[in-house]
């Protein structure tokens, strides 16, 4: 491990000991990377999402090498912490989750999230103790380096039709029990169910920011007890909405009145000058 990755592995563990919230923003390749570490974001996280867009592909159509080689891009483009979205692990058995943990440290990530969502269409969930023993595996990996490695447990209920508070605290509070260090279950509902979970865990708990109604304050999540807020693909169909309008303005309208409302900003341009 370089001693850069160690002092990045402190500012991460530092800003998950809080006292508040923080957002962790979520880079869809390495240039959008350094734009937001130039903006003074603290943390970086990858989005799975993201990254396949840029590949011209939908969300869980990228192999664990490509999403490796995304990794260490973005790890490379700042000097922020980065943590790495890694969906389900890219395979069912424990040892497979297990040695994507070790290939993210190696990668210099400083965390990453595990999913429970299986991609088979007739069973979307894993099993309880099939979950469980995924973490365990994962997390007995991030306790044997020598740095602090942040696991998130991640509960994918409300995403893939089980919008059962009960089931999702339960294997939240088992996935922290098993290991991971940070905790997340994408679409809470509302405010008190994200309250309901916060309050359920000791672990920190992440937010993931970018479903249309259930995408709350930065003000309201931190009184609900979340202590990390990511921005999933928010950014990167932020940007692409950018892109669509002024490529439609072009074909639709023969005009180009994009090119004065994309004038570069100060940060930007400095970013561009590098």
């Amino acid at each position: 491990m370089s001693l850069s990755q160690a002092k990045k592995a402190r500012k991460f563990t530092t800003l998950h000991e809080g006292p508040g919230a923080f957002i962790i923003a979520n880079a869809f390749d390495a240039g959008s990377a350094r734009v937001l570490s130039g903006l003074g974001f603290d943390a970086i996280a990858t989005s799975s999402g993201g990254f396949a867009g840029t590949l011209g592909r939908r969300d869980g159509r990228i192999s664990r090498a490509e999403a490796l080689d995304h990794a260490r891009a973005v790890v490379e483009a700042t000097d922020c912490p980065v943590s790495a979205d890694f969906e389900n692990g890219f395979g069912d058995a424990p040892e497979v989750v297990a040695e994507t943990i070790r290939l993210a440290a190696e990668a210099g990530l400083v965390g990453c999230s595990i999913e429970d969502a299986s991609k088979n269409k007739d069973q979307p969930i894993y099993p309880f103790d099939a979950a469980v023993e995924r973490i365990a595996a994962a997390a007995e990996v991030a306790r044997s380096l020598d740095f602090d490695f942040k696991l998130t447990g991640r509960c994918e209920n409300f995403l893939r039709g089980n919008p059962d508070l009960d089931d999702t605290i339960r294997r939240l509070k088992a996935y922290e029990a098993a290991g991971a260090s940070v905790l997340m279950a994408p679409g809470l509902p509302d405010l008190e169910s994200v309250r309901a979970v916060c309050d359920a865990l000791a672990e920190p708990f992440n937010f993931m920011v970018g479903i249309p109604g259930k995408s709350f304050t930065f003000a309201e999540l931190q009184d609900a007890g979340v202590r990390r807020i990511s921005l999933a693909t928010a950014l990167y169909r932020s940007a692409m909405s950018g892109f669509i309008d002024a490529a439609k303005e072009a074909r639709d309208d023969g005009t180009f009145g994009f090119v004065d409302t994309a004038v570069p900003t100060p940060e930007l341009a400095a970013f561009m000058r590098e």
